[in-house]
């Protein structure tokens, strides 16, 4: 899994072999057989790849693109949670990790915003509020 995702995440920054190595001080080697599934890189150079493609050590080593739509690996702080169906009457499930990474619990009121260009979101309420007040 981890080599899938090292080759996937080379290739959609434009980076070779060769440039990967150098930004994490090992050689290029060390890069083909981390893609090749040969070996897998040390805790320090896991470390090392995270902050050169901007995503977390746990996507990094566990991210299955089948269990997300087939979608590549996020950027950090961004999330996939997967998709969800809409029932007869409008209603959809906010998948469980959604709402521990946001602190969703039952009786929370959520906002529910939607732009033609740009899609939908939904956000806490109070915390809508509270940017709305610190603007005034």
């Amino acid at each position: 899994m981890i080599s899938k995702n090292l080759l996937v995440l080379r290739k959609r920054h434009g980076l070779s072999q060769e440039e990967v190595a150098e930004r994490v001080g090992v050689s290029r080697q060390a890069v083909a057989k981390w893609e090749a599934g040969e070996t897998i890189p040390d805790l320090t150079n896991c470390m090392a790849l995270t902050q050169l493609y901007d995503i977390t050590l746990d996507d990094l080593v566990n991210y299955r693109s089948e269990e997300h739509e087939g979608l590549d690996i996020p950027p950090r702080g961004k999330y996939l949670f997967g998709a969800v169906n809409v029932g007869e009457k409008g209603q959809i499930v906010i998948p469980i990790k959604a709402r521990r990474v946001f602190g969703i619990k039952p009786g929370d009121r959520l906002i529910f915003l939607g732009d033609i260009a740009r899609g939908l979101a939904l956000v806490k309420e109070k915390d809508l509020l509270a940017l709305l007040n610190s603007r005034e």
